[in-house]
């Protein structure tokens, strides 16, 4: 029998698809016996017309019961729309991010073009290029970065790369926007003939903001599930955004530079390891 036809969050009707769902969980670490027990629960709520949205409580529900650490794995989505709506934690998540990939990484306040003053993002650099990084932070995961976004994005680097003719600003060789959301059809298409480097959560293909998170565990701080608003603003001003930077730390360190109590942030120590290190319980298994 064909499979059921489910609803999207955004309203789109397509065919379940029982193998996009198993990835999903084999994603966060879990052993295949994990992912069969998981996925048996979630076939019980497949009916037609069912919502996305009520198959993934399925999941993160049961990773919850059988491995709590999967759990907060799972649910990244939430944890970077955690990040808060300003934006400014998630340009420094992104520094994060691409600091683990060997990135030289500032977030600085503004740079002058030939024309105007621009803020900037995220800049990078690594063997010998210069890149200038726009992080599109979205509230809403479908969302987008329409053409706007981009053409704006595009004419900033042009003033940048003039401005440093002139000896206002560095120089740039790459402009890259990065966002948790996706592009339209419009932005990709002008990007790429632009050889604009556009990192979405599921663009490109062969390495998505999903994908490099994932890849090397680098999980927000806000994947612990207990971390409080005025907990995130603390470690951002301590620019500790991703959950693996707490491993170098012991409690009375994070305390002192987060101004947190020491109790409190043991805690979330052994919250962050248990998250990180959460893979290492199938060896045993």
């Amino acid at each position: 029998m064909p499979n059921p036809m489910i609803k999207k969050s955004n309203g789109q009707v397509v065919a379940f698809e029982p193998e996009r769902v198993k990835t999903s969980i084999r994603r966060t670490g879990v052993d295949e016996a994990t992912v069969n027990r998981v996925y048996k629960e979630v076939e019980k709520v497949v009916k037609p017309n069912v919502s996305t949205k009520e198959i993934y409580k399925t999941v993160a529900q049961e990773l919850a019961k059988l491995k709590p650490w999967a759990a907060a794995r799972y649910d990244l989505k939430k944890a970077i729309h955690d990040l808060g709506p300003a934006g400014y934690h998630f340009e420094k998540y992104i520094a994060s991010i691409l600091t683990a990939y060997g990135y030289k990484t500032e977030t600085p306040d503004t740079y002058k073009g030939a024309c105007i003053e621009h803020e900037i993002d995220v800049t990078a650099e690594k063997d010998g290029r210069r890149i200038f990084i726009e992080a599109k932070f979205r509230r809403d995961f479908n969302g987008a970065v329409n053409i706007k976004d981009t053409m704006a994005t595009w004419a900033r680097f042009l003033d940048l790369v003039d401005g440093s003719k002139l000896d206002l600003c560095p120089h740039f060789d790459e402009v890259w926007i990065v966002t948790n959301a996706r592009f339209t059809d419009q932005s990709l298409a002008f990007g790429h003939c632009k050889n604009m480097k556009l990192v979405g959560w599921n663009h490109p293909e062969e390495k998505t903001l999903a994908q490099m998170v994932d890849l090397n565990a680098l999980y927000p701080v806000t994947i612990i599930p207990s971390l409080k608003p005025d907990e995130i603003d603390a470690f951002a001003k301590s620019n500790i955004m991703l959950c693996r930077e707490l491993g170098d730390l012991n409690p009375s360190q994070l305390a002192t530079s987060t101004g947190l109590k020491p109790t409190r942030a043991e805690s979330i120590l052994n919250e962050c390891t248990s998250i990180v290190d959460g893979d290492m319980e199938n060896l045993d298994e």
